[in-house]
């Protein structure tokens, strides 16, 4: 039996796990989208700017596409191998995939190549990071008391905020010591560099903790299901597409936050990069700290209320925020964020705890990274882009807000209708009624 105390240090050192290795994946995938714009000079060069931050971003998009695939085969070596396994492979993955990209050759060096393998180093990213949200998720929450999986659920959102705080800090040390030439030829591969020792910190505190008592438990019972991905599809048809709605809707916004709108910011209503960052740092940094508000809130009044809570948030409050931003003054940016931010603390937080308490515990990681990550790839990873495009083609900026307008109304409706209330479910092995009313 172990005592209260010992099992209050076991999950927090599952809490700085699963921080450590979210932390060192969103850092990765956010200096991408810090140095979109110089990426495209270093890979794009024959194109205007505006084209080459498009094919940039349109790059950054590219990964989510491998993320289902990732999450696929990621999420059925979770609920086969178990969720330590799993996020130990991710961060390994991804850690070796955002080191090379720091050793690309430009295209003025080899050509069409340049482009080739950052594409492809990018999938493999994507195909990580398939496994590492929904893992981590998995990870902490089977080790967590059910009325306190807000608040612990709160980290995983937290870290990758503070991993693209972190990363635009990274972003604005380099451009103000590394000149505008240099910068091309060299400086934008620093930030890349620091994966590797993540990559190693990120591993070694995971294979440290044990594996979670859910899933020891499904092994004691024999439950641990050798084809979890027919498992899921035949039986979680409903939990799956309530994740992909969930998730629709905070993988939009956590990208509109974290990537575009540092982009909007300097191309779009035209302030200096460094201003940009700095906002855009703030605002994260705001948003970190409502994080762990936003969990204790759900862990108060439910998943169900305060999650639909945050979607309407979006449908009411989006074009404001933009309205706001475009003004470009410094208030009118920071207010316009928060109106972007309060709503996305909401339903970050309780998508990463509906991911668990949504699924049974043998198809759990299976279940939550096909929803999650189909959503990711066709409708949140390439957000940045199609909000560019939409600056772009339109010149304003207001409008590129209508796309998560209109992705949050269309999953809002489904959500009224089909989304339980999910706070407070068992989600150990024994689970009977709570499975059946899932689905």
């Amino acid at each position: 039996m172990v005592s209260p105390d010992a099992a209050g240090r076991i999950r927090h050192r599952a809490a700085f796990a699963a921080g450590v290795g979210n932390f060192m994946e969103w850092f990765d995938f956010a200096v991408y989208g810090f140095f979109a714009p110089t990426m495209g000079k270093v890979f794009f060069p024959n194109s205007s700017a505006t084209v080459g931050l498009l094919s940039s971003l349109a790059v950054f998009g590219v990964a989510f596409f491998f993320r289902p695939v990732g999450g696929l085969v990621l999420g059925s070596l979770g609920d086969r191998r178990g969720r330590r396994f799993t996020l130990s492979v991710s961060v390994v993955l991804m850690g070796a995939t955002t080191t090379l990209i720091a050793a690309l050759p430009s295209y003025h060096a080899v050509g069409v190549l340049a482009p080739v393998l950052l594409v492809l180093l990018r999938c493999l990213q994507g195909f990580s990071a398939g496994g590492e949200w929904t893992g981590s998720s998995a990870f902490l929450l089977e080790m967590t008391p059910a009325n306190r999986r807000g608040l612990y659920g709160s980290v995983i959102s937290a870290t990758a905020a503070l991993a693209t705080v972190v990363g635009s800090f990274v972003a604005l040390l380099v451009q103000s010591v590394v000149s505008a030439e240099s910068m091309i030829s060299w400086g934008w591969r620093l930030p890349f560099l620091i994966a590797a020792p993540l990559a190693l910190i990120g591993l070694y505190v995971r294979v440290k903790l044990a594996e979670t008592p859910v899933f020891e438990e499904l092994k004691a019972l024999g439950k641990v299901s050798d084809k979890p991905l027919r498992a899921a599809g035949k039986r979680d048809l409903k939990p799956v597409l309530l994740t992909l709605a969930i998730a629709a809707v905070q993988g939009l916004g956590f990208y509109y936050l974290a990537t575009y709108v540092v982009n909007y910011l300097s191309q779009t209503v035209h302030l200096s990069r460094t201003s940009a960052l700095v906002l855009s740092a703030i605002g994260l940094a705001v948003y970190m700290g409502l994080c762990p508000l936003a969990g204790m809130i759900s862990d108060r009044f439910g998943r169900r209320r305060v999650n639909l809570t945050g979607s309407v948030g979006y449908i009411v409050l989006g074009l404001p925020a933009f309205v706001l931003m475009g003004q470009g003054g410094v208030a009118p940016v920071l207010i316009g964020m928060l109106l972007l931010i309060v709503p996305q603390s909401l339903v970050s937080v309780t998508t990463v705890v509906m991911l668990v308490e949504l699924f049974p515990a043998a198809t759990r990681s299976s279940g939550s990274a096909t929803g999650f990550n189909i959503a990711l790839a066709f409708v949140a990873g390439p957000g940045p882009f199609v909000a560019s495009a939409i600056a772009s083609a339109t010149g304003s900026s207001v409008w590129p807000a209508s796309y998560m307008v209109l992705v949050a109304l269309v999953a809002t409706v489904f959500l009224v209708k089909f989304l339980p209330e999910t706070a407070g479910r068992h989600i150990g092995a024994r689970e009977r009624a709570v499975v059946a009313e899932a689905r």
